[in-house]
């Protein structure tokens, strides 16, 4: 290996979800990310609750498998109003971080808030916004879907260290009045 080449990380990010949970898989070298792969992990709504959080285990695990992530980013989950909702969904959780850290990835928590504000500049900022900045980001021919766009946004947080706008603004993005100014 060249002494002055830069290591690789490779970040699986998950937005998990009982019917469908997302995932993103995303390289960090220094200051470039790249896009590996994204999609959605969706499970049949008739199952049971034990197949629905086997399905997401199984699969996260595949993913894992097959793409071999050095570290793994999971949104946490916000308290719903609906409480049963919000038990559900931190099952799903359960079952994905569980998947993650039996295959031995380390795993990095963050809000949704903390996710937004990494990637668009604005914590509140809507879907839209994430998977636009998402595509500006990783240079993706079209917009990811939600699920996969909120799971590569998870990622990109933690590639940059989950703090704020970090290195954005070193490639002519800014985020002004929560929408994305391109400099030129």
């Amino acid at each position: 290996m060249n002494g002055n080449a830069l290591p690789v990380l490779r970040i699986l990010g998950v937005d998990p979800g009982l019917r469908v949970t997302g995932f993103g898989l995303i390289e960090r070298s220094g200051n470039q990310l790249g896009y590996i792969a994204s999609g959605s992990i969706r499970t049949e709504a008739a199952a049971s609750l034990p197949k629905r959080l086997g399905t997401i285990h199984a699969s996260l695990q595949q993913l894992v498998a097959e793409y071999r992530p050095d570290q793994a980013a999971v949104e946490i989950v916000f308290v719903n109003i609906n409480p049963q909702s919000t038990l559900l969904l931190g099952q799903a959780r359960g079952a994905a971080i569980t998947a993650l850290v039996s295959a031995g990835v380390e795993v990095a928590e963050y809000t949704a808030l903390q996710v937004k504000q990494a990637v668009v500049g604005n914590g509140h900022a809507e879907k839209t916004q994430v998977q636009h900045m998402v595509r500006r980001l990783l240079a993706l021919p079209s917009e990811p879907n939600p699920d996969a766009a909120d799971a590569l946004a998870c990622a990109i947080t933690h590639a940059h260290g989950g703090q704020g706008l970090g290195p954005l603004a070193s490639r002519g993005l800014h985020v002004r009045n929560g929408r994305l100014i391109v400099s030129k």
